[in-house]
């Protein structure tokens, strides 16, 4: 195992939940970039790996939210993460950018919207706001994709 893996998977064995959240957001937004450069050399293979990935990650998130967080908001990021996932799926099937474009602007709203409220959450911190990722867990968190 090369060293950058190593360094990835101790990033992952020791980082917060609020840190694996960001962590997962930021590989979406990255394999779906990379995904959008693949299409645009005709790499097809290519560009369906990274949008497995991509897709991975956002069953991930689903999966771990917590219904603790309320049936509004729980619902209403069910709803956005399913949004990204089946617009990776429309990419990988149609071998288009544009649903990948859409893809990337919720997950950078998403992104800089949770680390807004993880920052507003320290800030509060000692426990006001319930933790809506609480099953996320670095064991099933692969840093292969």
């Amino acid at each position: 195992m090369d060293a950058s893996r190593k360094y990835l998977e101790t990033q992952v064995r020791t980082a917060s939940q609020e840190q694996l959240l960001l962590m997962l957001i930021d590989g979406a937004i990255r394999f779906s970039e990379q995904a959008k450069t693949k299409l645009a050399e005709k790499d097809i293979e290519g560009a369906h790996q990274f949008l497995i990935r991509g897709q991975r990650i956002m069953v991930e998130l689903v999966s771990s939210l917590s219904r603790q967080i309320g049936d509004e908001i729980y619902n209403n990021l069910v709803r956005l993460y399913n949004f990204v996932y089946f617009r990776l799926v429309r990419a990988n099937v149609q071998h288009a950018p544009e649903p990948i474009d859409e893809a990337l602007k919720i997950l950078g709203i998403l992104r800089g919207t949770w680390a807004e409220a993880i920052e507003k959450s320290k800030d509060e911190r000692r426990g006001t706001l319930p933790n809506p990722i609480v099953a996320i867990s670095p064991s099933r968190i692969s840093v292969q994709g």
